[in-house]
């Protein structure tokens, strides 16, 4: 039986993956906020179920039932994010903990429903992929840390790695949303902090941290006279 917490484990393995590649317990750990004791008690219960393998020392996978329980729950966690904030009109900073709570509810009809109401959009309000209803997802886009623009690059935000409420308050303070172009004007071998300029000319320092966290594509540069 699926429960909201076993759930949740399986989405974490599943993220943890997608960052890191391996999954240890410490890593399920700091991920979920909760205790060693409580990681491998699920972990034995998912093992179980089939849903993961665990082997001491060599870390855990997820078997192919356990991946479709995952992928399944983070599609309604991300399309939720989308309902909330081109519907109800959330900012991008408060969905995610009410799509937390939304994920466990509905089943496959309910989310396809929603998938097509939506329009079937391919990425949610912070530029994370959504996986369509086989559990596939194409992300083709070419993206790096704005860490690493050059003096002169034009950029384009299209995620963050960061969703957390405070650094999203964080842009939204120095009114950095997705989509936003922004021109690299200087760079700081001290610190690494850049100074950005938006499109209506006004500009910004950001700090190397803030930087690190926004996923953007690089355009192509104005023609130089």
């Amino acid at each position: 039986m699926q429960t909201i917490s076993r759930e949740d484990y399986l989405k974490a393995i599943l993220k943890i993956e997608e960052e890191a590649g391996s999954v240890s317990n410490q890593s399920l750990v700091e991920k979920l906020s909760t205790r060693p004791a409580s990681v491998t008690n699920m972990l034995h219960t998912l093992a179980d179920a089939g849903w993961v393998e665990h082997e001491a020392y060599k870390g855990v996978r997820l078997t192919s039932a356990g991946k479709d329980i995952a992928l399944s729950t983070l599609r309604k966690h991300r399309l939720w994010e989308v309902f909330l904030v081109e519907k109800l009109r959330f900012s991008w900073d408060e969905v995610h903990q009410w799509a937390e709570d939304l994920e466990h509810v509905g089943d496959e009809e309910l989310t396809n429903r929603l998938d097509a109401f939506l329009g079937h959009p391919a990425f949610d309000p912070h530029g994370d992929p959504i996986p369509n209803a086989q559990g596939q997802w194409s992300d083709g886009r070419n993206l790096m840390p704005a860490s690493n623009a050059q003096i002169g690059d034009r950029i384009q935000l299209k995620g963050v790695v960061d969703s957390g409420e405070s650094y999203l308050k964080h842009l939204d303070s120095l009114n950095i949303e997705l989509g936003l172009i922004l021109e690299v004007k200087n760079c700081l071998a001290f610190d690494e902090s850049k100074t950005l300029s938006w499109p209506d000319g006004s500009e910004a320092s950001l700090s190397k941290q803030t930087l690190q966290n926004m996923l953007v594509e690089r355009l192509q540069n104005k023609v130089k006279k």
